[in-house]
């Protein structure tokens, strides 16, 4: 061996010797100057009293065998009967006996019986009957008793196949080939120490002069997937325990996404939850409301109607009572007249004056009682339509001093009797206001009907008012408002002082004979 390394590497030189393992450490020990002279080294060794060589420094971690068996004993505690699998070799051979010392603080925890250099087929047999109270120690083989030479990783893989107990071992290697776990001899942490030692050693720092590190290099460590298949409870390990080749669940791989998302349900749940509550309570609100509404409706349906009753009431009354002037009064009035007129032809000349001072008061109050009974039912109403009679009461108005224009456009022949009287009377009551309160000079009447609609303008150049002054204390407002509601209409007052005033009537047409033709 040392021959063939000679000759492959006689043309390099090397800055570091870096050796993994006792025999390893005895080799360059023994070889050393003619191999690599002058050529610092570092090592690791199980060995707490290995001979140290000149120029070297390394890490002394001994072999801790009994962490798996404690780690065992927490997992699985049933189990007390150890089947210790080694080998024939003489390394093997060694290390069996390292073995069989460390474990001799567990005889009262534990039974102990060696498998020592069986080979394959006999390993199969025997390991696939084990009691129930086994587990099983695996060592170190590199050959069984028949001098078949194995590679210990693969003879683990035949063991853990066929085994009808679980596996443990000390070595780090082992982990992922079917055992379950140990207190395991830490590979990775044996390089760390050593990379940190090799690289002082590069920097320029005599090996020599670096003291020696003691480690203790066993992790307790689990394979995952060991624990499930052997049923282990996980809530046995040890604290700090590695466990390896765990399968992440959902929730360990999104947990942080599933709790975003649940808060994120829950929010919703109860926006959804407040808006379902706020929807519930807008729909009793408006529940609630359209009940008012109706009632309101029904309640102004109620008081039109009875409006309009009295109205009819009201204007029925006042053609009784002009009737009763009319057909009376004024026959006994004409009575008088003729008993007067007689009287004066026989009586003298003294008294013919004094009669004649009574004809010309008698023919005023005829004509007065006459007014009043066409004011009250306006007979031309009925019998010539509104147009006419809205004439005649221009005619009446320009009598008592103020001016009165009627224009009227599209009218039908006809129109239903009670708006016919409504606009008549809302005509009335507009220049009556003008002429008592406006002052008014001149008014203009404007009358037209335009697709269903009837339009009502009553213009005059008084000295105006305040509208919103009279607007619910007028009883004439209110009256011409109370008369266009039974019919249908409404109102629209504008007006200023000094710049008189306009009255504007909207009211859906009606005419008195749906087949009347348009004017």
């Amino acid at each position: 061996m040392s021959a063939f390394l000679q000759r492959k590497y006689q043309d390099r030189r090397f800055d570091l010797i870096v050796t993994m393992h006792d025999v390893a450490l005895q080799f360059v020990g023994s070889h050393r100057d003619e191999l690599f002279p002058n050529v610092p080294v570092v090592f690791a060794s199980t060995d707490r009293n290995v001979k140290r060589l000149p120029d070297s420094t390394g890490v002394i971690a001994p072999n801790a065998l009994g962490g798996t068996l404690t780690l065992s004993a927490a997992l699985q505690p049933e189990r007390r009967h150890v089947f210790v699998v080694s080998g024939a070799d003489r390394r093997d051979a060694a290390f069996e006996r390292e073995a069989r010392g460390q474990f001799a603080a567990f005889t009262d925890r534990f039974t102990f019986t060696y498998l020592s250099g069986l080979p394959p087929d006999e390993l199969r047999t025997r390991v696939s009957a084990l009691p129930a109270d086994a587990l099983i120690y695996y060592l170190l083989v590199n050959r069984d008793n028949t001098g078949v030479s194995h590679h210990p990783l693969h003879y683990l893989d035949l063991l853990a196949a066929a085994a009808n107990a679980p596996v443990y071992s000390w070595v780090e290697s082992a982990m992922g080939r079917g055992i379950v776990g140990g207190g395991l001899r830490s590979q990775a942490r044996q390089i760390e120490i050593l990379g940190d030692l090799a690289v002082r050693v590069l920097r320029g720092q005599p090996a020599g002069t670096i003291p020696l590190v003691s480690a203790d290099l066993t992790v307790s460590q689990v394979d995952w997937r060991q624990l499930r298949r052997w049923h282990i409870d996980q809530g046995r390990l040890p604290v700090g325990t590695v466990v390896k080749f765990e399968t992440p669940s959902a929730w360990d791989r999104y947990k942080p996404y599933i709790v975003v998302s649940i808060v994120l349900m829950l929010l919703q749940t109860t926006l959804i939850g407040a808006l379902m509550v706020q929807l519930r309570r807008r729909w009793r609100a408006e529940q609630h409301a359209t009940e008012s509404q109706t009632a309101l409706k029904q309640s102004y349906d109620r008081i039109r109607d009875l409006a309009g009753r009295l109205l009819t009431a009201h204007e029925e009354e006042r053609a009784r009572i002009a009737r009763e002037l009319h057909d009376d009064i004024s026959q006994q009035l004409a009575l008088l007249w003729n008993d007067l007129e007689f009287a004066g032809g026989v009586a003298d000349a003294g008294l013919g004056a004094a009669n004649e001072h009574a004809l010309v008061r008698l023919q005023g109050i005829t004509r007065s009682v006459r007014d009043l009974s066409h004011r009250l039912h306006p007979a031309k109403l009925r019998l010539l339509g509104l147009v006419p009679s809205l004439h005649a009461l221009a005619r009446e108005m320009s009598m008592s001093g103020l001016k009165v224009t009627v224009h009227a456009e599209h009218m039908p022949l006809r129109l239903a009797p009670e708006l016919a009287l409504c606009l008549y009377r809302i005509v009335q009551e507009a220049l009556q206001n003008a002429a008592r309160h406006g002052q008014a000079h001149e008014a203009r009447i404007h009358l037209a009907a335009h697709q269903g609609e009837m339009t009502l303008e009553v213009q005059d150049d008084g000295i105006g008012f305040d509208p919103h002054s009279v607007q619910s204390s007028g009883l004439g407002l209110m009256s011409m408002r109370e008369r266009l509601d039974a019919v249908g209409g409404h109102l629209e007052l504008h007006s200023r002082r000094g710049a008189g005033t306009t009255l504007r009537v909207l009211a859906p047409v009606r005419p008195a004979d749906p087949e009347a033709a348009a004017g």
